[in-house]
């Protein structure tokens, strides 16, 4: 049988990651899926964690660092009286409390985990030792130290307790690891903690109201084995890039641009910026910077 040539899809995919799957497993199983070319992830969810997991397929994969870099929100769920080796449910035991915290307890110690604070990651996690993964290190037995970082939390909230967990949402930036904020919410409060449960809700521009789940994205394909149904469920480019200002160009400035051109742009509201969206006759033509009213283009998207 001839292998079905895969195609050029454009877009984002906001899955809704079920747990035991990973973010690499996930990306594969929506390239495959869609048929796609090109596809990459915006932002890694741990296999046992579920929820927003944004998929960009094709030219989409060039804004990947925006989705990254967003803000990001997640549900928890920590249950106090011990600590694991990975900070959650995966990992073996490696210290027990007997002490358990009121919601008082708790509420007095949230705000000393609000803003820039420094942060360990955990052990078994993709950051990297020597040029190693530590997750990689660790399940080796070696001994992994990873140095503290900053990273922001604007809003941790404590949204209930039920026996011996406590249910949290978090609205955090790049980079902050819930497993370690589990970790360290534990520790101060003296009684030990590890996350339970994981789900993420939002990653930049995107929300919940952007989620599909695998099975309707299933359901799509079976109806529709040609994939036209499909385009339903992708989400614009440029989406990912609302936070970033935008310029419209003519026509004619849009192919000196796609040349790989200097424009320069007169009477626009903004002169200098390091990234912008441009747009051409109401389609994204790319990103580009902008000094002194000179637009110079980054990364064009071949639509």
């Amino acid at each position: 049988m001839a292998k079905v040539p895969r195609r050029a899809v454009n877009g984002w995919v906001i899955l809704d990651k079920p747990p035991g799957l990973t973010s690499t497993q996930a990306v594969g199983k929506i390239r495959w899926l869609f048929n796609a070319e090109k596809a990459g992830h915006g932002g890694t969810l741990d296999p046992l964690a579920s929820g927003l997991l944004p998929i960009a397929l094709g030219e989409a994969t060039k804004t990947v660092p925006f989705a990254m870099a967003g803000e990001k929100t997640y549900l928890f769920t920590v249950q106090w009286g011990a600590e694991t080796a990975t900070c959650d449910l995966e990992g073996a035991v490696t210290a027990r409390s007997d002490k358990r915290p009121v919601s008082a307890d708790i509420e007095a110690i949230l705000q000393q985990f609000t803003g820039t604070i420094l942060q360990v990651p955990p052990a078994f996690s993709a950051m990297k030792v020597a040029g190693q993964r530590a997750y990689d290190l660790a399940r080796a037995g070696e001994a992994v130290e990873l140095a503290a970082r900053p990273v922001t939390i604007h809003r941790l909230t404590l949204l209930g307790q039920e026996g011996d967990a406590a249910r949290f949402e978090v609205h955090c930036g790049k980079g902050t690891y819930v497993r370690s904020l589990a970790r360290d919410l534990g520790r101060a409060l003296g009684c030990l903690g590890h996350v339970t449960s994981l789900r993420r809700t939002r990653v930049g521009a995107f929300t919940e109201n952007h989620m599909i789940s695998l099975e309707n994205l299933e359901d799509l394909r079976h109806k529709a084995p040609g994939g036209n149904a499909m385009e339903r469920a992708l989400i614009a480019i440029e989406t990912v890039l609302d936070g970033i200002p935008a310029l419209a160009v003519t026509a004619d400035e849009g192919k000196r641009l796609r040349q790989g051109q200097e424009v320069l742009l007169t009477g626009i509201p903004i002169t200098s910026a390091e990234t912008v969206l441009i747009r051409c006759e109401g389609e994204p033509l790319g990103l580009a910077g902008v000094t002194d009213g000179r637009v110079k283009p980054r990364r064009l998207f071949n639509l």
